[in-house]
């Protein structure tokens, strides 16, 4: 299935979680490998919506809080590098919106 165009990818999100070096389940390295920075989040959102939201989704579970969706794909960074990743994306239960939840790098 495919997640809806309108998709809610928070910026708070990316400046506070993905692109913030953290202690634990840092993914800000990884994304610097790209190109991407505090300075460019803006960017990742867009390279979010237009290379990975119009893939495939494919159900993985069902929480308290939504449907949980997997989309696998290729990021294509400012600096042209590729990274394969693995995103989750949720359809919110109480609300029915689809937002982004995380990404990482994707292992084979």
């Amino acid at each position: 299935m495919k997640l809806p165009a309108d998709t809610i990818i928070s910026r708070e999100k990316l400046t506070h979680y993905l692109l913030r070096a953290r202690e634990d389940h840092d993914k800000s390295g990884f994304l610097a490998l790209a190109g991407y920075s505090l300075e460019n989040a803006d960017q990742l959102a867009s390279d979010l919506r237009t290379q990975l939201l119009p893939l495939e989704a494919v159900a993985a579970e069902t929480t308290l809080y939504g449907e949980k969706f997997i989309i696998r794909g290729r990021l294509v960074g400012p600096t042209g590098r590729v990274l394969k990743v693995f995103s989750v994306w949720i359809v919110e239960k109480a609300t029915g919106l689809s937002k982004f939840v995380t990404l990482y790098p994707d292992r084979p």
